[in-house]
């Protein structure tokens, strides 16, 4: 009688099951690189849903540690998700039931915001890892809303957040964040503290002057004011500094680009074609200068009526898209109009904070994570590790 022919390879069940039979102490170095290998083996076809990558090419499954008991490692994400720990902790353990044979399955979901790539030769401002310029080339778009959403939102997931009102002669930040009125505190008689609600440090023109003053300057002292409230501000160890910018492309824009480190530009627009001839010039003008777009955000893209559900496109449809293709970028989101974004902002209490689970504040929470997925692609910046050269007299 012929002997039954051994199998090519084990399956991956009987291999882990021989290979946790030891205890950590008798695990060879061999025997643990074996281990990872399977538990990456059964993680691979696992799907980021905010990249469009498998978490193992993105490099996010680390720290693999198996004992005749435990199954553990850790997914550290390059972007906030706090939303999303959760479903990853259950689609890993889902993953991995089969392979860990009934032991207990430890993972921890983290992320680690680092600092990336700006133009070249501009160095990074302290205290903050990445600046995301929010503008829009036309008023009247909703773009300051959007910023102070996006910031609320980019903070709901996880991350430290400011936003610098950059529009000198209209600043619109102190009234949609609830704080008009405030002035921020002065630690040494040149450095300002950031003025904080929702947990968001801000500073802006017009936290230092009365609402109804107006700012009758020139160009150049615009420019000199955008970069004191940008370098004078103590900013506390931001992940994501959002410059909510003016309209136009003018010397606000030209600071930005030359002195700022800008780590990508967000091109707000409605589907209206006026507002994407505009928004078409703030787009090249970013091109020209090294700033890369990370995507356009619709807003105002469709109306829902309240009473009856009629949708209409009043704006237009499909703007975005059009521009998008043009210029191989990508479309983040589209938001509705909507009575109550505009009551919210009024209030001081931006939507995604007055309504943190609403339809609305979901739509600007994705956006956010796709906006910070595409500042996490960039390449880092590790100029802050180098070490500094002093050369002085002996």
């Amino acid at each position: 009688m012929s002997a039954i022919p051994e199998p090519a390879a084990y399956s991956m069940f009987s291999r882990l099951t021989e290979l946790f039979a030891g205890k950590p102490s008798s695990q060879s170095s061999e025997t643990m690189a074996q281990i990872e290998a399977l538990v990456t083996e059964a993680l691979a076809s696992l799907i980021d849903p905010d990249t469009g990558k498998t978490y193992v090419s993105a490099r996010a499954v680390r720290n693999i540690r198996a004992t005749d008991t435990v199954l553990s490692l850790d997914v550290v994400l390059s972007y906030p998700a706090r939303s999303r720990f959760a479903d990853i902790v259950d689609t890993f353990g889902h993953a991995l039931a089969d392979v860990a044979q009934g032991r207990r399955i430890d993972i921890t979901v983290s992320s680690q915001i680092t600092s990336h790539a700006v133009q070249r030769g501009v160095p990074l401002l302290p205290g903050v890892k990445n600046i995301i310029a929010v503008a829009s080339g036309k008023g009247g778009v909703g773009k300051s809303t959007t910023a102070a959403n996006l910031a609320l939102a980019l903070a709901g997931e996880g991350a430290r957040v400011g936003i610098l009102d950059a529009d000198i002669y209209g600043p619109s930040q102190p009234l949609m964040m609830g704080l008009q009125g405030r002035r921020p505190t002065v630690t040494d008689g040149k450095s300002m503290l950031p003025v904080i609600n929702h947990g968001i440090q801000t500073m802006s023109i017009g936290y230092l002057v009365d609402t109804d003053q107006a700012m009758v300057w020139r160009g150049p002292m615009v420019s000199q004011a955008l970069q004191q409230l940008l370098n004078d501000t103590q900013w506390d160890n931001l992940d994501y500094l959002i410059i909510d910018l003016p309209p136009g492309t003018g010397d606000i824009q030209l600071t930005l680009a030359q002195k700022v480190p800008v780590t990508g530009a967000l091109i707000v627009t409605t589907p209206q074609d006026i507002a994407l001839l505009d928004a078409r010039k703030g787009l090249k003008m970013f091109e020209k200068v090294g700033v890369p777009i990370l995507g356009l955000i619709e807003n105002m893209a469709i109306h829902i009526c309240s009473s009856c559900g009629h949708e209409e496109h009043i704006f237009g449809e499909g703007g975005a898209a059009r521009m998008a293709a043009d210029y191989h970028v990508d479309v983040l989101g589209s938001l509705p109009l909507d009575i109550g974004i505009r009551l919210a902002a009024d209030e001081g209490i931006p939507t995604v904070a007055a309504d943190p689970e609403g339809r609305i504040a979901s739509i600007y929470k994705a956006i956010a994570r796709k906006v910070a997925v595409r500042v996490g692609e960039k390449a880092q910046d590790f100029s802050g590790k180098f070490p500094k050269i002093v050369i002085q007299n002996n």
